[in-house]
């Protein structure tokens, strides 16, 4: 099943620190900015900045892909061995995600179209 690279979220410990550092010193075009995500217009793939937790701590990077059935990717991943960390579900902006754990221990997200 063919997945497309959306976003990559980067997780940051100072917003405004941050959006400035891509906006003013990088030049990426800012797309929006809010205290909980901030985007970036870079071609096919948005930059998102999200803020750090224990969790994800700064500097940490997490994957977004989008796929066209992602019960279907679903699926098929877990019966190649794939983990999970989340099973599809539904949020609570509308989207359904699920979070995956790559071969490098690294946690990537994955949405329907």
């Amino acid at each position: 099943m063919a997945s497309k690279l959306t976003y990559v979220i980067k997780f940051v410990a100072d917003m405004d620190r941050a959006v400035k550092f891509y906006r003013d010193v990088l030049g990426l075009p800012l797309k929006f900015q809010s205290p909980g995500w901030s985007e970036f217009v870079t071609g096919e793939t948005t930059l998102a900045l999200h803020p750090a937790s224990a969790k994800n701590p700064a500097g940490g990077v997490e994957l977004g892909f989008t796929v066209a059935d992602l019960q279907e990717f679903h699926r098929e991943m877990t019966q190649k061995g794939v983990q999970f960390s989340m099973p599809p579900k539904k949020q609570q902006y509308g989207t359904e995600l699920a979070q995956f754990v790559d071969s490098e221990g690294g946690h990537c997200s994955v949405s329907g179209p």
